[in-house]
């Protein structure tokens, strides 16, 4: 078995093992490969879970090969305590392709870091952490699909009221980039985090993006 295989088995496994309780913070939202030089993407996604729910746009631009990055904003209705609060949310993240799908390896990888900000009234998450996505493209010269795994180490600050507390999570995402043309692709995405305590087990995003 290869070497880039292996990887990809041993990642997935120690996926499987860990122990799900709790939080994520945007999404993958696409597959592994940044978008070109010169290049840009829009985003639009709806996602929920069983606390929140949230609207939220990407714009992506590329000014360096294999190199992309993303900015993301939106709201979301997020129920805390037993209260229901309007959340603005602002982040940012890049990625660097470091291996490409060919004969030597069955998938693209890409490493990268985010960002991001959840805040209302008397709430605030702030969250960072590195990220790693693998995909695969299936299909060529018209439709396609892009299978792609993702996973992020999120260190995340939360203030609520006069409290506040700091926790490590390991969000796993398990999406799928459906690409009919050139202009359009949608975005199917389940995330389950593991080893947290500050949000929901599981958040489901629908959405697409635009290649412009």
């Amino acid at each position: 078995m290869k070497k880039s295989t292996l990887l990809l088995v041993a990642l997935a496994a120690g996926m499987l093992q860990a122990h799900v309780s709790g939080a994520q913070v945007f999404g993958q939202f696409a597959g592994a490969p940044p978008i070109g030089v010169n290049a840009r993407l829009f985003g639009a996604y709806g996602s929920f879970t069983k606390s929140e729910s949230e609207l939220l746009t990407q714009l992506r631009l590329s000014f360096y090969p294999n190199v992309d990055f993303g900015f993301q904003g939106g709201l979301s209705r997020v129920s805390v305590q037993d209260r229901s609060r309007t959340s603005v949310k602002i982040g940012g993240d890049f990625k660097a392709l470091v291996v490409k799908s060919g004969p030597s390896a069955p998938f693209d990888l890409s490493l990268g870091a985010a960002i991001g900000i959840s805040s209302a009234e008397d709430f605030t998450l702030l969250s960072i952490g590195p990220g790693v996505v693998f995909s695969r493209t299936l299909g060529s010269g018209g439709a396609s699909v892009t299978p792609y795994l993702g996973a992020m180490l999120l260190f995340t600050r939360s203030d609520l009221d006069n409290s506040n507390d700091t926790d490590v999570s390991l969000p796993l995402r398990f999406g799928a980039e459906y690409a009919p043309n050139a202009d359009l692709r949608l975005v199917l995405e389940l995330q389950v985090a593991a080893s947290d305590q500050v949000n929901d087990d599981v958040k489901l995003t629908l959405g697409a993006n635009f290649p412009f």
